[in-house]
């Protein structure tokens, strides 16, 4: 198995610190099954707004199968974040948001982020 090794620089990460710690969110919508979230980043915005960088809609399972994962879609609208040199940086953000809105719950994430957009699956190890 062949394991992607990703070598930082000091300015990506110092970027990913900033970014982390500046991140915040604000709740747009619940329903029974779903919630969006806005996502604010210090250094992204919404073009057209000005306002937050993107935006989480988490998809709940209440039929209480615990194979179901949640699904989890992370939209950033930011165009400076579509640059593939920040992938590193879009990937540690959607892991935090992961981490901050889903918690340790079986996650498939599908981030949406131009050139940096992939899918993912969050499984717990106590299975």
């Amino acid at each position: 198995m062949q394991e992607n090794l990703v070598i930082l620089d000091s300015e990506v990460k110092k970027r990913m610190e900033q970014e982390i710690s500046g991140m915040s969110f604000t709740k747009n919508f619940r329903s029974a099954t779903a919630e969006e979230w806005y996502i604010f980043l210090p250094g992204f915005k919404d073009p057209l707004t000005g306002g937050a960088a993107g935006k989480a809609i988490i998809h709940y399972n209440l039929y209480g199968n615990r194979d179901v994962f949640i699904n989890t879609t992370l939209i950033f609208d930011d165009p400076a974040m579509y640059e593939p040199s920040l992938h590193p940086l879009i990937y540690a953000l959607a892991d935090e948001t992961v981490n901050k809105l889903v918690g340790y719950a079986d996650t498939l994430l599908s981030v949406h982020a131009g050139r940096n957009s992939y899918q993912a699956e969050y499984k717990s190890q106590s299975q």
